[in-house]
């Protein structure tokens, strides 16, 4: 009997059920082995006790057992034998017909080649550069994505210029995502900034949204005390504003076909996200990790308005360190490690914001902040040390995430880009309904939650970050790094030898580094560098 307030249902029994079921049981294996024995079936192996002692011709008969034994085995080695060439033979048979110089073979090595040059690896450069040009060429209207804690250095220059440059009389729209990060008077400011040159849409993005066929399974079942969800990773704002725009414009096109919206912007800015929160379900997949979008995405949301999704803008080598930072390119690249992102970070923010966000006392640079991260965060490695790498990613994923609130000042003077002029602004105003567009944002506004200005971090950002739209801007560097590359190695043997004895001695020092000896810590306090290194003497007495 299952009892209240029990997950499972009890597995004792009275004592005569118990004892009944056992009775049952020496019954039935006592019936099992009567009729074994009638039908003379019997579960022990008879040993082989091989040839008596007091047996006639023992010797004879052990010569003949061992012979008998010798004969299967080479009967078996000649089975194998014969496999083996068996299988080589057809491997011949096999090599030959592929070598084949008939016209059929020839066509088909022609096919199987024109396969793999035409095959680009998806994650490399090229591929990501081509389909984001194939959504700007197929798009009539652009939505560039940006972040709202860092929305300058979110844009991208040169993608707003090719759009602008691209024939079709096409429409840039800037819609700042996760606004629910900022605060209120840091958004409005922002958003009267950027409207100088585009129209700007408040935006925030739904991150928990389910698969349809999950929702499915769920809504078969509900319980009596379901609680509506309503926490804040669930809430979106700013989908009707967005939608009712964009379906307003497509009823002025008066065109039958669709109207197309590329959604573009950098990696983690949330485009995925975006367009999951306008059709209500996970049309597309999103996460933290860069790189999830590879290739363009067609998702219809009503009878006049499709979306398309883009892979992340790849961004220019020749960026600021920060600005690669926060957005974590250089570390998944593996041009630059976690504990530098995190040390280019913490120089552009306010110490005592840093310190009251993650709850730590005053530190004198980033390793130090980093270890004590590591220690509050439980984050050691074998014999309590703290664990400073792990401590770095988990901040830098506090970054490039939707969880950190941080924000950046408004410039004070607005200075229109070489690439706009105030009649290409009139022509990007022109078409939209502004009067419906700022009646939303305001209603979003009223509806999301921001953070105090006390919490949220102040940041410094370095403007706007350059994007690569094609791979003949990288191949330059690629050559003159393989010439440089190629001069190297073809430098004379003595630099050579003079490279080994470099590394034997480096070596040696490494095996005088077991040793303890006072001179080699010496050498190795006095070449850290000074921003980052303890002073054993002082601070550990």
């Amino acid at each position: 009997m299952k009892r209240p307030k029990l997950k499972k249902a009890s597995k004792r029994l009275s004592c005569s059920k118990r004892y009944k079921i056992q009775r049952k049981v020496r019954e039935h294996h006592r019936k099992l082995r009567k009729e074994a024995k009638k039908k003379g079936v019997s579960k022990r192996v008879k040993k082989d006790l091989g040839v008596p002692s007091s047996a006639p011709f023992k010797e004879e008969v052990l010569r003949e057992a061992e012979q008998r034994k010798l004969q299967i085995e080479e009967e078996k080695e000649r089975q194998r034998q014969a496999n083996k060439e068996e299988r080589a033979k057809k491997r011949k048979k096999e090599e030959a017909a592929s070598n084949e110089t008939g016209p059929q073979a020839k066509k088909t090595r022609k096919d199987a080649l024109a396969r793999k040059q035409a095959a680009v690896n998806r994650s490399s450069k090229q591929f990501l550069c081509a389909e984001l040009n194939k959504v700007i060429d197929a798009s009539d209207v652009i939505v560039e994505v940006l972040d709202a804690r860092d929305p300058q250095g979110s844009r991208c220059p040169q993608l707003e210029e090719a759009v602008l440059q691209r024939e079709g009389n096409k429409k840039i729209l800037l819609l700042l995502n996760k606004i629910d990060l900022v605060p209120k008077e840091n958004l409005e400011k922002w958003i009267g900034f950027l409207q100088k040159e585009f129209p700007v849409v408040a935006f925030k993005a739904s991150t928990l949204i389910q698969d349809k066929t999950l929702q499915a399974k769920k809504s078969r079942i509900v319980a009596s005390n379901d609680i509506l969800d309503k926490s804040r990773g669930v809430a979106c704002f700013g989908s009707s504003c967005l939608s009712d725009l964009l379906m307003s414009f497509a009823s002025k096109t008066q065109s039958e076909a669709k109207l197309k919206v590329g959604i573009v912007g950098f990696p983690n800015v949330g485009k995925s996200s975006l367009i999951n929160s306008m059709k209500g379900i996970l049309a597309c997949n999103a996460g933290v990790k860069r790189g999830i979008t590879k290739s363009m995405q067609e998702v219809h949301i009503s009878k006049n308005v499709k979306l398309i999704d883009s892979p992340g803008i790849v961004a220019s080598p020749t960026n600021p360190p920060a600005s690669m930072a926060l957005r974590s390119l250089q570390v998944e690249e593996g041009q630059d490690s976690v504990l530098e992102a995190a040390q280019t970070l913490l120089k552009q923010c306010d110490k005592t914001q840093v310190m009251l966000q993650y709850n730590v006392p005053d530190y004198r640079n980033s390793l130090e902040f980093l270890t004590m991260l590591a220690k509050k965060r439980g984050y050691l490695q074998k014999g309590g040390v703290p664990d400073t790498q792990q401590a770095a990613t988990t901040f830098l994923s506090d970054w490039t995430g939707a969880k950190l609130s941080y924000h950046c000042k408004v410039p004070g003077t607005h200075i229109l880009p070489a690439y706009l002029m105030d009649s290409v602004v009139a022509e990007m105003q022109n078409g939209w309904n502004l009067k419906r567009l700022k009646a939303g944002n305001e209603e979003t506004l009223n509806g999301v939650k921001f953070p105090n200005p006390a919490s949220s971090i102040s940041f410094v950002s370095k403007g706007p970050t350059s994007g690569l739209l094609s791979v003949s801007e990288e191949q330059p560097d690629a050559a003159n790094t393989g010439e440089e590359q190629n001069k190297e190695a073809e430098q004379t043997p003595v630099d050579s030898n003079d490279a080994e004895e470099k590394t034997e001695k480096t070596s040696q020092n490494k095996k005088l580094m077991v040793q303890f000896e006072s001179s080699a810590l010496e050498v190795n306090l006095t070449a850290t560098s000074a921003d980052d290194a303890y002073d054993f003497n002082v601070h550990f007495k």
